[in-house]
């Protein structure tokens, strides 16, 4: 009989972001752990075997990539989502590659999430957005993509853009630009 109120695990070490998304699953009848930091989530994981996680990309500094594998031994079954404030394509087909089930970008609704989390069907007439990626916002992933190819080495990086290093820091110490 399948369980009519799954269990999700929330990490993320902003507590007040943590809070918020965990009230707003839970208005969704599941079941919700939150954890903020990685100890606290594999103790999580462990004890309750979570169907699905979310999982910030950034845990105090630390990556939450090194947290996938650990989360999956712990509970093999479990859905895991990378959600992140510094979006990347590098960093997302890391993340997949790494075993997460998808990748978003904050800020992302509750309806997204779990939409990524593969909660909800898919709506198949779906269009895709009118709008494409901005020039600044292509930029932007090209420079992630050869940054995370180049093992986050700048200079390298820059060698290979053909771009002087210290232009290379300048645009690296912006935000992503938004879609």
């Amino acid at each position: 009989m399948p369980d009519r109120n799954p269990q999700i695990l929330v990490v993320d070490d902003d507590p007040v972001f943590n809070r918020i998304l965990a009230r707003a699953l839970e208005q969704r009848n599941l079941r919700v752990h939150a954890a903020q930091t990685p100890d606290e989530a594999l103790g999580l994981a462990k004890q309750f075997q979570p169907e699905m996680a979310v999982l910030d990309l950034n845990l105090n500094g630390q990556s939450g990539l090194a947290l996938l594998k650990p989360l999956m031994d712990a509970s093999p079954y479990c859905r895991i989502l990378v959600l992140t404030g510094y979006a990347s394509i590098a960093t997302a087909v890391e993340a997949v590659k790494l075993g997460a089930h998808n990748y978003l970008a904050k800020p992302a609704d509750v309806d997204s999430i779990l939409l990524a989390l593969g909660r909800y069907p898919t709506v198949p007439d779906e269009q895709p957005p009118a709008q494409p990626m901005s020039v600044e916002r292509l930029e932007w992933e090209h420079i992630q993509r050869v940054l995370s190819e180049q093992q986050g080495n700048v200079s390298a990086t820059a060698r290979a853009l053909k771009m002087h290093r210290r232009t290379l820091q300048r645009k690296l110490q912006k935000r992503p630009v938004k879609e």
